[in-house]
């Protein structure tokens, strides 16, 4: 309920609040405090958790390129060893996860930004206008050839240093090839030999932001049901929709520890692990996906005042305990049989909801119930089949249609799919 501004003079509003009124002002204050210091407070959470999980990254770079300017500078001779650290951090910073291939695609954008830069100096000579053209050309020719984006903007940027550089350095052409070379392969040796990160310490801290984001929206779901708030269930739906940030992080963050472990003896024994990992991505996105339908139709479940018996809150709360478990055994490095139990008991309580009597929507959230459990049944390392199996044992079976009263001592049979949407 919106509550009316005191439109009275500062003066009169103290001399009220002196002999003991309320200002009706202050309860929005406060709220609106409240809310700043909450959004302060997970800003400096969020930037914090950046802040570790690039720092591994940040430290790789530095020694890279210390290393690499040192190598091109002291051990080479080159008086201006200006590209080989740029190529390291380039390197480790740009596309993590594919560092072999960043490696690879720094040599070959250098190759032709240098092939085209000198030829055109050679036939136009140096200018604005040269630059530009230059620049142009080497864009359209990688562009032509199929050249990934690194590529590209490799030889534009190479091709640009020839053009300023030349007239004032001789001989920049095999300098810029050893740099690029020499920065390319520092990196992966402080990558893979010399700093090498502990891979499972970077997916789980990768891992915990999407995790506990999927957890606690599905318990904002199952509380909304309880108390049939339907702005407390959109909510949940609003901030399960911005989870991009955090599978994208998930996701390269299972790249870079894999190729980590392919390079690095010292953590070649993590390999397995890895490839747990590395499968689990694709259902822990599938799950984010199928709680995401389940809460939308939670919301309209609300707005249609269908029935929502209590075991479906607790079969909601069941499935987010599911989540927080898998990512504890996940990172713990121990079997997700407890993650794996949480699953098949939020399917079991699905049931129980169903077979107490559900409307259109219901019977949607609970057909999503059963599938996000499949989902993290198969994230904790369980063949599709297999999962499917459980998941059908434990909901149970029922021959009543959707929305009819069951009978007592009857057991629930699963919902045939109905539209999602």
């Amino acid at each position: 309920m919106a509550v009316a501004r005191d439109k009275r003079p500062p003066m009169v509003r103290r001399t009220a609040l002196r002999e003991g009124l309320v200002d009706i002002d202050g309860a929005r204050i406060a709220e609106a405090t409240e809310e700043l210091r909450h959004r302060g407070r997970a800003t400096l959470h969020d930037r914090l958790h950046r802040v570790r999980m690039a720092g591994g990254l940040a430290v790789q770079a530095g020694l890279a390129a210390a290393l690499a300017y040192f190598v091109s500078h002291r051990l080479l001779g080159n008086p201006q060893p200006v590209f080989a650290p740029i190529s390291a951090v380039g390197t480790l910073a740009a596309s993590v996860g594919q560092r072999f291939r960043r490696t690879v695609e720094l040599i070959v954008g250098v190759g032709i930004g240098v092939a085209i830069g000198d030829l055109l100096i050679y036939l136009l000579g140096t200018g604005a206008w040269q630059l530009g053209l230059v620049v142009t050309v080497a864009i359209l020719l990688t562009i032509f050839a199929g050249a990934s984006v690194a590529i590209v903007i490799q030889a534009a940027a190479t091709a640009v240093l020839i053009v300023t550089l030349s007239p004032s350095t001789q001989n920049l052409e095999i300098p810029r090839f050893v740099d690029a070379f020499l920065g390319g392969g520092i990196a992966l040796l402080v990558t893979a030999v010399l700093l090498p990160l502990n891979p499972l310490r970077v997916i789980n801290r990768a891992a915990r932001p999407a995790l506990d984001l999927l957890a606690a929206q599905l318990d904002a779901t199952a509380d909304g049901l309880r108390k049939r708030d339907r702005a407390t269930i959109q909510q949940a739906l609003e901030r399960l929709r911005n989870n991009k940030e955090e599978l994208a992080t998930l996701a390269e963050a299972i790249e870079g520890a894999k190729e980590t472990a392919t390079l690095s003896p010292a953590r070649w024994h993590r390999r397995d692990e890895l490839t747990h990992y590395a499968e689990a991505a694709d259902p822990i996105d599938r799950a984010m996906r199928n709680a995401g339908t389940l809460i939308r139709r939670s919301v309209t479940l609300i707005e249609d005042e269908e029935p929502a018996p209590d075991p479906m809150p607790d079969a909601i709360n069941h499935l987010a305990e599911s989540v927080r478990l898998l990512k504890h055994e996940f990172a713990v490095g121990e079997e997700p049989q407890k993650a794996r139990e949480r699953s098949l008991r939020a399917v079991s309580e699905a049931g129980r909801a169903y077979g107490a009597g559900v409307g259109f929507s219901g019977s949607v959230v609970v057909a999503q119930i059963r599938t996000a459990a499949s989902d993290l049944l198969v994230a904790s390392g369980i063949e599709q089949e297999e999962a499917n199996r459980c998941i059908r044992t434990a909901f149970g079976e029922q021959e009543r249609p959707i929305g009819e009263p069951a009978e007592p001592g009857e057991t629930p049979k699963p919902p045939t799919a109905p539209p999602v949407g």
